[in-house]
């Protein structure tokens, strides 16, 4: 289902920016379900210390369910499920409005690079929104609990200093005020504007060929379920290729305050690099490429399906 349609082949049941935002809202509640186990895994396996504590992935999974069960791994989930579904909302919002904005000159179709381009924009939108949902989830995720402390030798981890993520946002503001919240906003800016123009860039670019292959015409609005599926799973591992490195500091940095800015915490990571360990800036890549798929995946099936029960 293309975002932009220049003239609705249904009567529409609500305006489309509504109904953009209603879809959006349904996709970041669908990527929160499916992804936030893999998020939690990634996001401790970038914010261990050096030597690290977890010699992998999987490593880090076992550690973590031995000591926290399976609970372990929706912590956080709360912020990412209030904020995430709300940020999908406006960035899919945000999308329609500069696709709109561009096509509003002009009676040809948007190119693809148009398309990545509104999505970039809409990037930029969404990491204002992004970053203190991200903040506090990723202060929930970096608590280890008492058991989780003794299975993974964490020095000081045994202290729990946010009960829950309402707890944390105040206690942040309480701290740090408004600034607290926005750590990071300057590194998610930049990691979140090149992501967000693959994501959309190819998620439409994938859907165009696969709609051409079957039918022999390069449209996209008429994708199916299974189309839509592989082009939203492949736009999910290509917004995490454009903007890894980038996520890796926005953690560190958001984790506490180890690190003064996002330029602090890349000196010191270029240090820790040093004699080739560049791996560093890729920790916890598997996990993230592992739920990429499936929950970007899950994200445009439940937009597509809400965007057409909506009739739009």
């Amino acid at each position: 289902m293309e975002t932009v349609g220049v003239t609705p082949s249904k009567k529409e049941v609500v305006p489309k920016a509504v109904g953009e935002f209603v879809a959006g809202t349904m996709g970041g509640w669908a990527q929160v379900f499916v992804g936030h186990p893999f998020d939690t895994i990634k996001v401790r396996m970038q914010t261990q210390p050096s030597p690290p504590i977890y010699s992998g992935g999987m490593d880090c999974l076992r550690a973590t369910l031995k000591g926290e069960g399976a609970k372990g791994l929706y912590k956080g989930v709360t912020s990412p499920l209030a904020g995430i579904g709300f940020c999908n909302a406006v960035v899919f919002a945000a999308n329609g409005f500069f696709l709109r904005l561009l096509q509003s000159n002009s009676s040809e179709p948007l190119t693809l690079g148009q398309k990545a381009m509104a999505g970039g924009l809409a990037g930029g939108v969404m990491s204002f929104l992004n970053c203190p949902v991200e903040l506090l989830k990723v202060k929930l995720q970096t608590q280890y609990g008492v058991a989780a402390a003794a299975a993974s030798g964490v020095a000081g981890a045994v202290h729990k200093p946010y009960t829950g993520v309402f707890n944390c946002g105040v206690r942040t503001f309480q701290e740090r005020g408004i600034r607290g919240l926005y750590r990071g906003l300057g590194i998610t800016i930049l990691r979140d504007i090149p992501s967000f123009w693959a994501y959309f860039g190819l998620y439409e670019g994938m859907k165009a060929a696969l709609v051409y292959r079957r039918l022999g015409e390069a449209d996209g609005s008429k994708s199916n379920g299974i189309e839509q599926f592989l082009a939203g799973g492949l736009a999910g591992i290509s917004a995490w290729l454009t903007a890894y490195p980038q996520d890796v500091i926005k953690s560190r940095v958001q984790m506490g305050y180890l690190y003064k800015s996002a330029t602090d915490a890349f000196r010191a990571l270029l240090h820790e690099a040093k004699g080739g360990n560049w791996r560093i800036f890729f920790r916890g890549f598997g996990p993230t490429i592992l739920r990429a798929f499936p929950a970007n995946a899950a994200t445009f099936v439940a937009y597509e399906w809400t965007m057409k029960a909506l009739h739009m």
